[in-house]
């Protein structure tokens, strides 16, 4: 038995080959790392902040501290005795306060007075020999 090929002839699509889907139009692409630019106008502004019912304190503002100076001076007794004096006269009139403070209320009220009483208060304080007392 001879066989005989035919030529081979369009074959008809039937529902058991799968069908090719119509070719689709390419959709339009736009550029992805180029952003639309935006207007001033569109852009929107937040509303003004409305002040809370609860009032906000405000933090005083902090002063620094001066600079304080460690110093040592001498002092004859009879003018320190004046300075425990001061300082129990204070605590009578409820107001406990320290030398220092003494000292420096002193400063105070030096740098208050005129120049003619500042001078007659200087001459009434004699001159003592500076530095450590000898024991």
């Amino acid at each position: 038995m001879a066989t005989t090929k035919k030529a081979a002839a369009p074959r008809k699509q039937t529902s058991t080959t799968a069908k090719k889907a119509p070719a689709k139009k390419p959709a339009p692409t736009r550029p992805a790392a180029t952003p639309k630019p935006v207007s001033k106008t569109a852009i929107a502004k937040k509303p003004a902040a409305k002040p809370s019912p609860v009032t906000k304190v405000e933090k005083p503002v902090k002063t620094k501290k001066p600079k304080l100076v460690r110093d040592s001076f001498t002092v004859p007794k009879a003018e320190y005795v004046v300075l425990d004096e001061l300082k129990q006269r204070a605590a009578r009139l409820t107001r406990p306060v320290k030398k220092s403070e003494l000292l420096r209320a002193g400063i105070k009220a030096l740098a208050a007075m005129s120049d003619t009483a500042f001078l007659s208060a200087l001459d009434q304080v004699p001159a003592i020999k500076t530095g450590r007392p000898a024991a």
